[in-house]
């Protein structure tokens, strides 16, 4: 069974000085036999926020290094348009867009455990990794 990569993890990862680095650094050394999958929305998320905060040092790790450790599925017009219900019928911008596709994805693959530092993933009823 896959673990879902939230971008949350995946910048933690990146960014030494984010208060999750080390949590989110030794999950990964604990679960390196797993398999890992996210979307590609959250690879162009953290990409943005890589680009943006870190630099292209960080910008290229992530591109060339910790993305190859991560199945990427790419989201399907039907995933989009699930999760643009779901994120009108909240009635709440609390939730990301990302996130909401997320959660629509784990479920339709029957994920049940996310590698996140997002409250949203546990409070959507999945279990996080760290």
């Amino acid at each position: 069974m896959a673990t879902f990569a939230d971008t949350s993890a995946l910048f933690a990862l990146l960014d030494r000085d984010d208060a999750q680095h080390e949590r989110a650094a030794t999950v990964l050394s604990e679960h390196r036999q797993e398999r890992f999958m996210t979307h590609n929305y959250v690879v162009l998320e953290t990409l943005a926020l890589t680009q943006a905060r870190l630099g292209m040092r960080e910008t290229r790790q992530f591109l060339d290094g910790l993305l190859g450790l991560v199945e990427i599925v790419w989201v399907t017009a039907a995933l989009h348009a699930s999760a643009v219900t779901a994120l009108l019928a909240s009635g709440s911008g609390a939730i990301s867009f990302v996130d909401r596709v997320s959660f629509a994805l784990m479920r339709e693959q029957g994920v049940r455990t996310a590698f996140a530092f997002d409250r949203h993933f546990r409070r959507e009823g999945f279990t996080l990794l760290p």
